[in-house]
């Protein structure tokens, strides 16, 4: 089940969500541990997706950074508009203009319970979870002297075409995911929540209606002369992102509008990527064999290696000044 999500080809890349551990090796997002019944198996959580458009930053006309600062809105905030983050309050609001301040200590009560639990409620077949569902997906990779567990697992849910229904807590959330198998690896979705998802009923789609049959075959002749056998997923390229890196290497290597930033407000140096599939492997102890089971299927295999070639390709050589005026979003 292809999610089609690998953020490859990202010319302005900004750092990754998995960073290098203080050893020089990769380093996980999460740790924790897929529990259901007696079994238990220690994992560590890698982003499989990450922004791709490079974002521009807002320069001041001299050429330095900007920064955001809060003010308190409408003609009775007069000129002490300015609020200190400090005096930042947050509120729900009730109706236009009406809001109930909600404060720190009532947000940190209504807090999930920390655990490093991915707790497996429910196994459902694999294409009962629309992907419409989907909000970011993850590898699960396994920890410690997990593989032998952890490969067992991948395995049988991908012979049995079932998809893990799982809740744990990152970051203060509480998240309901799908952990699907494909190629002997595991993936974890993120879910979104029911009132996030809106229904074709919603949108208000006309109903479906019996088409003609002349109208089904020359529909059908057209889709066949273009049918293809699979996707490329390096074929997902954003051109806006293309043509902006395009425009300001022209740009700097004619030394126009090439402001410098100040090495204080300079952005941080970027995390070494981190090649997903390597990890994987290492974390498997396997040669290639381990990580391309279940009749064949080796989608995730291909897309994975796809995704680290494409990162290798997109932060080869170093930028100059001129790239010094954008940052991450």
């Amino acid at each position: 089940m292809a999610n089609g999500r690998s953020g490859r080809h990202r010319p302005k890349r900004q750092r990754d969500d998995a960073g290098e551990g203080g050893g020089g090796g990769p380093r996980a997002f999460w740790s924790g541990t897929i529990s259901f019944g007696l079994v238990s198996i220690p994992v560590d959580l890698f982003p499989a997706n990450r922004r791709g458009r490079p974002g521009l930053r807002l320069l001041a006309p001299s050429g330095l950074p900007v920064q955001r600062r809060y003010a308190a809105s409408g003609k009775e905030a007069g000129k002490d508009a300015e609020v200190p983050p400090a005096q930042l309050i947050r509120g729900y609001e009730l109706a236009p203009g009406e809001h109930d301040v909600v404060t720190d200590e009532e947000l940190a009560a209504l807090a999930p319970e920390k655990s490093r639990d991915i707790d497996l409620t429910r196994f459902v077949p694999v294409d009962e979870v629309d992907p419409v569902l989907f909000e970011r997906a993850y590898f699960l990779a396994p920890s410690g002297e997990s593989a032998k567990a952890y490969r067992l697992l991948a395995d049988v849910m991908e012979r049995t075409g079932r998809a893990g229904i799982a809740t744990f807590v990152m970051r203060d959330k509480e998240y309901f995911v799908a952990i699907i198998a494909e190629g002997g690896i595991l993936r974890a979705e993120t879910l979104r929540f029911a009132d996030e998802v809106r229904s074709a009923e919603d949108v208000g789609l006309p109903e479906p209606r019996k088409p003609k049959a002349a109208e089904v075959k020359k529909l059908e002749r057209a889709i066949a002369a273009r049918a293809e056998t699979k996707l490329d997923p390096d074929e997902l390229v954003d051109p806006w992102t293309e043509k902006l890196v395009a425009l300001a290497e022209k740009k700097q290597r004619k030394g126009e509008d090439v402001v410098e930033v100040p090495e204080e407000a300079a952005e941080e140096p970027q995390a070494e990527v981190i090649d997903l599939m390597e990890v994987l492997k290492r974390s498997l102890g396997a040669t290639g064999g381990g990580a391309r089971r279940g009749g064949g299927r080796s989608g995730a295999s291909t897309r994975a290696k796809s995704t680290s070639s494409a990162r290798r390709r997109g932060t080869a050589g170093k930028r100059g000044p001129a790239r010094k005026t954008s940052s991450g979003r």
